[in-house]
Formats: C-alpha cells, structure tokens, sequence
C-alpha cells in the first residue's frame, strides 16, 4: 500500500515450453548418440585437446581388456600406444584438433595382456556448439586378422620368389602381350642374358629363332 506494507503478490511469468522441448529433445539426441558409440560394433574412442580419454566404448573395451574406468583421463598415446608410433599418433589426433580429420591411419595398440592389436582409424575433430575443435574422437576397425594373413601373403610370396630365383632349371615367364617379366638365375646361367636385359622384351621375337617363332607362340598363345 501508500504506506510500504504488503498486500498481494505480482508475478512475472515466462512460457518456456518450446525451451523445455529443445532441451529434451537435444538430451534425447544425446543419449542416442551416446548409445550408439557404446553399442556400435566398432571401437570408437575419444580424447579431449590435451590427448586425455573422454569416450572408451564398449567394443574398445572388448578388443584390449581395458574397462572404461582404467583408462579414462589417462594419455592415449603415452600410455596405450607403442613407442615407435607415438609421434605419428599424435600428428594425427594434432590434426583433428586443427580441424582436419585423418582416414585410414593403420597403427597397433597394445592390450592389457600385452597382446599387439592392429587398428585402421579415421580421426574426427570433437567440436564444441560454436565450432572449436575441443577433441577428438577416433573410429577404428580391427584389422589384426586381415594384416596377419597379408603377412602370411607376403611370406608365400617371397618363398616363391626364392624358388624360382634358385631352381635347378630355367624358368621364363611372360605377360599376355608376351612380353618377359620372369627370368630366373638358371636361365640367366644358360643363356648368358642377365634378367635386365631381357625384362620388358619380346621373348617370341627376340630370343626365339625364326624357324621356330610360329610354334613357341602358338605354344604361348595356348596357354594364355
């Protein structure tokens, strides 16, 4: 009243429905998001700009035997990551937090059983709502297997490699233009050409005696 003394109450209200349901639905978002990375069939892991863990999802969890609580505000790459792949690690978490995202980098991680794990991953900036790089999150593919068997490949390969260069008889190979692309040591010993001279050439044309040229190439032709 006139005097100072209260007698009633005015309040000042705000409709904030529209806020509320932006908040929820930003919250419902997030939970899903959140949901998909700990479910996905994908070890996806995350640090924030001083290289310590922020996301471990549950597949990380499975491929090294490190649960979430180890290694979370531990530094990725000094503790988790061998040695001689540190630098190039970090060159690459340094990018996502320049704003550019690294494909297909292979690199092994170590398992809390000391086990070697190979890793193909692609590294995203994490960015904060006005755009700032505040992270980095890393999706990666267990390739373990795959880079075991291109080993075993390699190794076929090169034992091959070895049988030929060294059998006890010559060994010629060409391409389907029939032109030279194996030579090995014995017919380098036979016919006194080194495998640099020959390479490239055309055996049927070059090597092969007229008479003959008709019947080595049709004997060539067949096989192609």
């Amino acid at each position: 009243d006139v005097t100072g003394r209260p007698i009633g109450m005015i309040g000042v209200g705000q409709d904030i429905t529209a806020r509320k349901q932006v908040e929820q639905e930003k919250s419902r978002v997030a939970q899903e998001l959140q949901t998909f990375i700990d479910t996905a069939n994908a070890p996806i892991f995350g640090c924030d700009a001083l290289g310590l863990v922020n996301e471990w999802n549950n597949k990380s969890v499975e491929i090294t035997g490190y649960s979430k609580e180890e290694v979370m505000g531990k530094s990725l790459v000094d503790v988790y990551i061998s040695e001689d792949f540190r630098e190039s690690v970090k060159s690459v978490f340094d990018d996502a937090l320049d704003g550019k995202g690294t494909a297909n980098f292979e690199f092994p991680i170590f398992t809390k059983d000391k086990r070697r794990i190979e890793v193909l991953l692609n590294a995203t900036p994490r960015c904060n709502v006005k755009g700032e790089a505040i992270g980095v999150l890393g999706v990666g593919q267990d390739i373990t297997e795959r880079k075991k068997v291109e080993m075993e490949k390699a190794l076929v390969a090169q034992d091959f490699r070895t049988f030929i260069d060294t059998a006890n008889a010559p060994i010629i190979g060409i391409d389907h233009n029939g032109l030279v692309n194996e030579w090995n040591n014995m017919t380098v010993e036979l016919t006194g050409f080194s495998r640099a001279e020959v390479m490239g050439e055309d055996l049927v044309k070059v090597y092969i005696t007229e008479d003959f040229r008709e019947s080595v190439k049709s004997v060539f032709d067949d096989a192609l």
